[in-house]
């Protein structure tokens, strides 16, 4: 590992980068704040499928692409004089020394529950209308519903027990079921968008991170649908052409074969 002389000097190489191909290379040149999103984005999702794969090199690749991004946006926000990585840098330590006043303070906490509890009640403070504000629009419905019941749990608007939790998920499965006998599409829509957020709920009382969850899933079936795939091809047949029962046999050789 490097000191942390070391660390800093390979920050400011990367700085002094950013300074250079922002003013000589006509693509870096061109960009804007509004031309980089998509792009961070999509290095942040990339990220998030080197950690879920565990691949501890790539893991490392994707941070410096989106340290890269973090500075790309600092030195846009440098050349109209609104901010630098300097303030960057010093308006999340100055956040976090104050929201951490158990570390930098005098308040005890017992354990993480109250950690986050007094986040949100000093998140409040900070002049935040409401303990949900925090939460990004443009995030996808999953990671949303995630997210909003970890901030109204951090003021204590949670159940009690993870068997309280079960109880809703069949509630609101009957009134799913229910409406599909009805068949209302849109009371249907509705309630399976009840049953996903209270599964969602359920997955977070038992430490589950249902867009890990997911994603695993999503592989998962990926790399069963494609030794299907290929196994069909040794055979020098289409899938189409393939019957339930020939697919249902490769599947399962897939799953012992892959897990």
């Amino acid at each position: 590992m490097y000191s942390r002389k070391e660390q800093l000097q390979a920050f400011d190489r990367l700085l002094t980068i950013m300074d250079e191909l922002r003013t000589q290379c006509p693509w870096d040149r061109k960009q804007t704040m509004q031309s980089l999103r998509h792009l961070t984005i999509e290095e942040t999702y990339e990220l998030g499928d080197a950690i879920l794969e565990n691949d501890l090199e790539e893991i490392k690749k994707e941070l410096g692409d989106i340290l890269l991004h973090i500075v790309f946006y600092a030195k846009i926000g440098s050349e109209t004089n609104h901010f630098d990585i300097a303030d960057v840098c010093n308006g999340i330590c100055e956040k976090l020394i104050h929201r951490h006043p158990h570390i930098y303070g005098d308040v005890e906490v017992a354990d993480e529950e109250e950690v986050k509890r007094n986040w949100e009640n000093l998140k409040l403070k900070e002049g935040k209308k409401s303990v949900l504000e925090g939460v990004p629009k443009g995030l996808p419905a999953l990671v949303k519903a995630s997210r909003i019941q970890d901030k109204a749990a951090g003021v204590g608007f949670d159940w009690e027990k993870p068997e309280q939790v079960w109880e809703k998920v069949q509630e609101e499965l009957m009134e799913f079921q229910d409406e599909i006998r009805n068949r209302d599409s849109e009371r249907m829509e509705s309630e399976f968008g009840d049953v996903l957020f209270s599964m969602v709920n359920y997955a977070r009382f038992l430490n589950i991170n249902p867009e890990n969850a997911l994603e695993r899933t999503n592989k998962k079936f990926i790399q069963r649908f494609r030794y299907l795939e290929t196994k069909a091809k040794e055979m020098e047949k289409s899938l189409k052409d393939m019957t339930l029962t020939d697919m249902d046999a490769f599947w399962e050789e897939a799953k012992s074969a892959r897990g």
